[in-house]
């Protein structure tokens, strides 16, 4: 079980609870993502509770969050596309605090999950759909119909476009999904390697130098795709946002 790469992801029940026949218990997933919630909001609170014209390296982390985001969005979607900062900012410190505490030994990872990176992906796109129609009506639907397109090729653009935006749900969520999987997969691979080798004697410890060597170097490029998906997963969130606010575009 210790060298078991997928155990890992188990869901397990915390405190079991079921409401007329339908599971709610609450989970080791629930629990982490509670605890990242609650992560992100204390680190926003404290670093900006004491503010000074002077920021020290905490207030100047969350300055520098803000601005990242804002800068993010702002390019993507324009001025017009800043009402939808908060849902960003908060989906970015999300991703990025759930991608990091799943780093910490016995953790659960909770970006590793379909359910939960394909649910954050609905909220993008059902925010995209709302809007354009709550602003623009039925001048939304000329996204699916690019600007100077023949008229006989309109049918097999408007499917292709179509196709490709209920898509993006999809490839939003799998992609954060699949990194996370892949990568905590290979680590806990490389580490189970270290384990079964160390208890070869002398030689199997010599041997497993190479493995470790490998999983520190793993660890570290993890701590960096845990901020590029976060980075990816808003970026993606900030050009869905636009065709909201920019349909025609």
């Amino acid at each position: 079980m210790a060298n078991d790469p997928i155990h890992q992801f188990h869901i397990s029940k915390l405190i079991p609870i079921e409401v007329g026949g339908i599971d709610l218990s609450f989970t080791n997933s629930s629990l982490f993502m509670v605890a990242t919630v609650a992560s992100a909001a204390a680190f926003l609170y404290f670093t900006t509770t004491s503010r000074s014209l002077v920021p020290g390296r905490a207030q100047s982390m969350a300055e520098m969050s803000y601005e990242f985001v804002a800068n993010m969005l702002r390019d993507s979607a324009g001025t017009a596309g800043m009402r939808f900062f908060p849902l960003v900012f908060s989906l970015f410190m999300f991703v990025l605090f759930a991608n990091m505490l799943g780093m910490f030994p016995y953790f659960f990872t909770v970006t590793s999950q379909i359910i939960v990176t394909f649910s954050l992906a609905l909220v993008v796109i059902g925010t995209v759909v709302l809007y354009g129609f709550y602003k623009h009506g039925l001048k939304f639907l000329g996204l699916f119909v690019p600007s100077g397109v023949p008229g006989a090729l309109v049918p097999l653009v408007v499917a292709i476009e179509v196709i490709s935006f209920l898509s993006r749900p999809v490839s939003l969520s799998v992609r954060l999904f699949a990194s996370m999987l892949a990568g905590h997969i290979t680590l806990k691979v490389f580490a189970g390697f270290i384990v079964s080798l160390g208890a070869l004697g002398p030689l199997g410890i010599a041997t497993a130098v190479l493995p470790l060597l490998m999983t520190v170097a793993l660890t570290g490029l993890e701590f960096l795709i845990s901020f590029i998906q976060a980075y990816v997963f808003a970026i993606l969130t900030c050009m869905y946002l636009n065709d909201a606010v920019h349909p025609n575009h």
